[in-house]
């Protein structure tokens, strides 16, 4: 039996990513082996693609953090034949062969099952940015950020824990400013709605320790000048969650919010977190996310070309979400 299947490899030939036809004896140890639906790309699978950041920790491997897909076989004690389920982080794409496949064999205890609220394409549509955006949403709200408190701050808006961030947000009555280097993009950010659209050249480059509250809370998936910039302009008892490193894993700020203003700085880890905040997070999305907003912002590739997506996604070209048809 074989699959089709994204394969990296380091040798003396280089690095490089391919698309490869892989006999079953290729599958990794694991309790659980699905039939994968879908995929997506996200941007640690872009650098796990281009080889641009040591994210992949053996070879060869398949990319592809997430998956949604179809248990064929287990022997782990929740999943049976038949069950649809959810992977997201663990590892999966950097150590452990991944998503982006037509076949993987797992650890049942990474897997979540697929919320009935979402079909197998709209749970990558989500994927981890969206889980992400919702593990961000849930931190604000538990350290008592409402509607009422005023502005949240969504950076890197037009990717895809931006995009997800900004949905959920608006559908929950906050009002949302949406921060991109991409301004063609406005009418699209409005869309899922955003309040207000601005230049990320204001929170990107080097700043003061403290300057004018504006933010109520922050959803930060950008890192460096401008996770230092939107904590300086958090307002007293605000909350900023930091998911994110697009500009850089550098945070250039100071203790002045944090014992001037009382601003928490919440860290969202979504790689490793355990089953109970997962399926926390996928029950919230099935309560709070519009699927019709989830569409709005994803478009649909075939396997190999989720190859050419991971130099776009580094580069900020690519808007929203991607699903990976990994039967495509």
């Amino acid at each position: 039996m074989t699959y089709q299947a994204l394969q990296i490899e380091k040798d003396d030939a280089g690095y490089r990513c391919t698309l490869k036809t892989l006999d079953d004896s290729a599958l990794p140890e694991g309790d659980v082996t699905l039939q994968v639906d879908f995929s997506t790309v996200n941007y640690k699978d872009g650098l796990a693609i281009t080889g641009k950041s040591p994210v992949v920790r053996k070879f060869p491997l398949t990319p592809g953090i997430d998956l949604s897909g179809t248990v064929t076989e287990s022997q782990h004690p929740l999943f049976k034949a038949g069950d649809q389920v959810v992977l997201n982080g663990w590892g999966v794409g950097e150590s452990h062969s991944g998503g982006l496949a037509q076949k993987a064999r797992l650890k049942g205890d990474w897997l979540v099952k697929l919320p009935a609220a979402f079909t197998p394409r709209q749970a990558m549509a989500i994927g981890t940015a969206g889980y992400t955006a919702m593990l961000c949403v849930m931190a604000l709200q538990k350290h008592g950020v409402t509607p009422d408190k005023g502005d949240i701050l969504v950076t890197g808006a037009g990717g895809g824990v931006g995009s997800v961030a900004i949905a959920l947000l608006a559908k929950l009555g906050y009002r949302v400013v949406a921060s991109t280097g991409r301004l063609q993009e406005a009418d699209y950010l409005r869309q899922l709605g955003a309040a207000d659209v601005m230049d990320r050249a204001e929170l990107s480059a080097p700043g003061k320790p403290l300057a004018k509250e504006r933010w109520a809370g922050v959803v930060d998936t950008v890192g460096s000048h401008t996770l230092a910039n939107a904590c300086a302009s958090t307002k007293y008892g605000g909350v900023v969650t930091a998911c994110g490193l697009a500009q850089g894993m550098d945070f250039p700020s100071s203790v002045a919010p944090f014992i001037l203003r009382s601003v928490t700085l919440a860290g969202i880890d979504s790689v490793m977190a355990p089953r109970a905040v997962r399926e926390a997070a996928w029950a919230r999305l099935a309560q709070d996310l519009d699927t019709t907003q989830l569409e709005r912002m994803t478009r649909e590739v075939g396997l190999a070309d989720a190859i050419g997506l991971g130099a776009e996604i580094l580069a900020g070209q690519v808007r929203g979400r991607v699903v990976v048809n990994v039967n495509r």
